[in-house]
């Protein structure tokens, strides 16, 4: 029996690599969204302390040095946090345009393998077809080498 050899194997197999960079750069945007996330929720964290702390020295003898130091670090926090909600849409665009990526190499690599399908199918066909074509010669030959000896 003939042995079915993709002749556009080496397409596939470049579709297939293409996807799994893909996979990486999504897996890769998508860490980093969580990262600078992380470093937001620190942010967050930092700026809640000052204000607590600003809290403590108003509601105690009030050091207006300090309430102005805590004062200006909340600010600095804010303008931070801007600035990271900044980084933090960046890397959510870049996973998105990852994500496509990542969409668009499936479905090429999926229209790949559906034309080895088709192709195997016709291949399926084909061998079929010569099969019958020799059992019919086959049996052809026999029923004239029987006409032959009579």
């Amino acid at each position: 029996m003939a042995k079915f050899i993709y002749r556009m194997q080496n397409i596939l197999d470049l579709k297939e690599r293409l996807e799994t960079q893909a996979k990486t750069e999504f897996s890769e945007a998508s860490a980093k969204v969580a990262l600078e996330e992380e470093k937001m929720r620190e942010l967050i964290l930092r700026k809640e302390e000052y204000e607590a702390q600003k809290l403590e020295k108003l509601s105690g003898k009030v050091d207006f040095v300090e309430v102005r130091h805590l004062t200006d670090a909340i600010r600095a926090m804010k303008d931070l946090m801007d600035k990271q909600a900044l980084a933090i849409r960046v890397a959510e665009r870049e996973r998105d345009k990852a994500r496509l990526k990542l969409n668009d190499a499936i479905q090429e690599r999926k229209v790949q393998e559906k034309l080895k399908e088709n192709a195997f199918e016709e291949f399926k066909l084909e061998v079929n077809a010569s099969e019958i074509k020799e059992i019919d010669q086959l049996v052809s030959f026999t029923y004239n080498d029987k006409k032959k000896k009579e």
